[in-house]
């Protein structure tokens, strides 16, 4: 008898506190982003995965306008990684992407994410496979959409809380 084929990581179910949320606009996505703002402290590091065009930036945009941070939000797909220092007494955000990166934490070596975390929110597009080395404590965001030549704005965003640090987090608020 053959062995099953092994499942990429997007496929294998993580373990951790889970919620599903259901948006239909880039502002809605923007609104989640903010409320998701009111959950994260330093020290948190967010993972986000979906296809392109599926509003990882956009929903990245809201983290910075919840966390209160200097600059605009914007894709960091070719400077690699943007740091928006707080414009308060929170937390500054370090917004990365790893879509050009080949694969591991080596490669990302030189953004020092190591070194910004501890103080920081670091949110790393595209990270998966390349980041979760870097803290067991950490918030899996994935993004799903249609895919095709769609004008469809309805996203299916799977948030899933991992380690100690989310373990009693209520993260049914973000589907309020």
């Amino acid at each position: 008898m053959e062995a099953p084929a092994p499942h990429s990581p997007a496929e294998v179910p993580m373990p951790g506190v889970t919620t599903e949320v259901t948006v239909t606009s880039p502002e809605q996505m923007q609104e989640l982003g903010r409320r998701l703002a009111k959950l994260l402290r330093a020290g948190d590091l967010v993972m986000l995965n979906g296809e392109l065009g599926a509003g990882k930036t956009t929903l990245t945009r809201g983290l910075g306008e919840g966390l209160g941070v200097r600059g605009a939000v914007t894709s960091p797909t070719f400077v690699i990684a943007r740091v928006h220092p707080s414009l308060g007494d929170g937390p500054p955000l370090v917004h990365a992407d790893a879509y050009r990166l080949g694969g591991g934490l080596d490669e990302m070596e030189d953004l020092d994410l190591d070194v910004s975390l501890p103080e920081s929110v670091v949110v790393v597009e595209w990270g998966e496979g390349k980041v979760e080395e870097l803290t067991d404590d950490r918030l899996h965001v994935v993004i799903h959409r249609a895919v095709g030549d769609t004008t469809d704005e309805v996203r299916h965003v799977t948030v899933t809380g991992l380690g100690e640090r989310w373990a009693t987090v209520d993260l049914g608020v973000l589907s309020a």
